[in-house]
This record gives C-alpha cells, structure tokens and sequence, in this order.
C-alpha cells in the first residue's frame, strides 16, 4: 500500500487498452497525488494497491461485478467508473461489494479527490442519476468511426458475442433502446447484418485485449498473464 503521505496507489482495470491507457492518460498530470502502478486488461490485479478503478466499458455492471476477483486477495477499494449513474445500477454495484461509484463526467481533479477519499475508507457516491457524457478527451473503440459511447459500447458488446437481451442486461437498458442503439451504429459502421458488425467490430478494435502494463518495474512480476512493461 501507500506509505503515509504518499501518492494513492491505483490499478486501472477494463478489457479493452484503449480505454485503461486512457484513464491513465488523463491522471497522469495528478502522478505526484496518484500512482498508477497497473493497467489490466482480462486480467486479475497483481500488485498491492489502494483502489481499483473499474472502467464499465464493455464489462459485466452492477451486481455482475466480480469483486472478489478485481481484488484477488487484497486490500484494495474497488470504485466503479461509468457513465451509467442510473440509481438501480448504482445499488447492485454497491451491493456487490463495490466501494465507491464515480461518475464519467467528473473532470481530472474531481476524479483525484475522489480516489484520496475512496482509499480513507471513504465512500463516494455520484450526486445525480440516469447518464452522463464523457469527457471531451476520453478515448473508446469506435470514437473515430463517429459512433457514441453506447453505440460503442454495444457494438464492443456485439463482438463479444452477446445477444440483444443480454446486452440490455448487462447494459441496464430496455431491449427496444438496445435495438435503437444497434440501428443507428450499423449506419455509421455501414453494415446491415450481425455478422457483419461482428466483423466489422473485430477488425476495428472491438475486441477484448490480454495485456498488462506494469509501471513499476521493481516488484515481483505477475504470476500468470502477459506483462508489457511499463507504458
């Protein structure tokens, strides 16, 4: 853990690099108070940290988090990171185990405070509901192709393999929202089937990633994965 005074330790966590490098990207500025140590994309945290920050993007939310597992036998808090702020979901995500669920919108010092408070023991809520827009400079597959974050999202979610309920649940949305979502992607990407979404969607980086990145080369390395050393 941090030594006493020091910068808050933080693992980044999402199945897609794009997104983790992001976020790291946008605390860089704030190292001196943060410590981005690990970015994990499908795969466990390894290092001892003070808070897991888990990126929504594309990943199973609310009561689906697997807690446990983000942690893998330490100590850490684990915040949720999302647009999504809908009261329901916040709920499930808490009920889960998560400690803290933070808000997209927040600009990079509201996000810093948030994690120093997240690693006191502190539980930090968001104050609205429903949805909140990214930040300007946040990053996602897709956002060069046009498409929204939850276009986005659901097309990461389409090339993962899931069907269109299953995306509303995970998603929290209703299946015709789904359905609206999914139409107005497939005009951007040009495509008018499922499997040529999927398609398009893995040779446009809408696959889940298997890397790690390690920024601090004087530990122990990881025990299983791949590592690709400091970013």
């Amino acid at each position: 853990m941090n030594q006493p005074g020091g910068p808050v330790r933080v693992a980044i966590v999402n199945d897609y690099e794009l997104v983790v490098v992001g976020v790291a990207a946008l605390l860089q500025p704030y190292r001196d108070r943060i410590e981005v140590v690990e970015l994990d994309s499908n795969l466990p945290v390894v290092r001892d940290v003070d808070v897991i920050l888990y990126d929504t993007f594309g990943q199973v939310q609310g009561k689906g988090v697997d807690v446990d597992s983000l942690v893998n036998g330490g100590g850490a808090k684990v915040a949720i990171y999302s647009w999504n702020l809908h009261h329901e979901l916040v709920r499930d995500s808490l009920e889960a185990g998560a400690s803290a669920y933070l808000s997209k919108g927040m600009d990079a010092e509201d996000l810093v405070r948030a994690i120093e408070k997240i690693a006191t023991g502190r539980r930090v809520l968001p104050e609205g509901s429903g949805s909140v827009s990214p930040r300007p400079d946040s990053d996602w597959p897709g956002k060069e192709h046009g498409l929204t974050v939850r276009e986005s999202e659901i097309i990461a979610l389409i090339t993962q393999g899931l069907s269109n309920q299953e995306i509303a649940d995970r998603s929290y949305l209703s299946i015709n929202s789904v359905k609206t979502y999914i139409r107005t992607a497939y005009r951007k990407m040009g495509v008018e089937r499922r499997a040529q979404a999927v398609l398009w969607g893995v040779q446009h980086g809408f696959q889940p990633d298997v890397v790690r990145h390690i920024r601090r080369s004087d530990e122990r390395p990881p025990p299983n994965g791949r590592s690709s050393g400091k970013p």
